[in-house]
């Protein structure tokens, strides 16, 4: 399997070094590790939300998230669902 790209400010050196980390992990720490940066980047991206909308309700922000996730779609189709559930 493939890993992916390595970003441009990581030298060739150091991208040895971390694809050779990487491939040492045993499978479960691997998705561990997989897990923790995907829920890492979505604490960063609630929290970057509930900073630009301060007044949004938890909802909201889950909603927004949903849209910056997900796409505008699949959000509108949430929010329409969950006007037609009611209160």
């Amino acid at each position: 399997m493939a890993l992916a790209r390595i970003p441009s400010d990581t030298s060739n050196s150091a991208a040895v070094v971390q694809r050779a980390r990487i491939r040492e992990l045993a499978p479960l720490e691997r998705l561990r590790k997989g897990c923790a940066l995907s829920n890492r980047g979505r604490r960063m991206a609630l929290e970057a939300i509930r900073r630009r909308h301060p007044d949004a309700d938890a909802a909201e922000v889950r909603l927004r998230y949903l849209e910056l996730a997900y796409g505008r779609a699949l959000a509108a189709e949430v929010r329409r669902w969950l006007g037609d559930r009611g209160p």
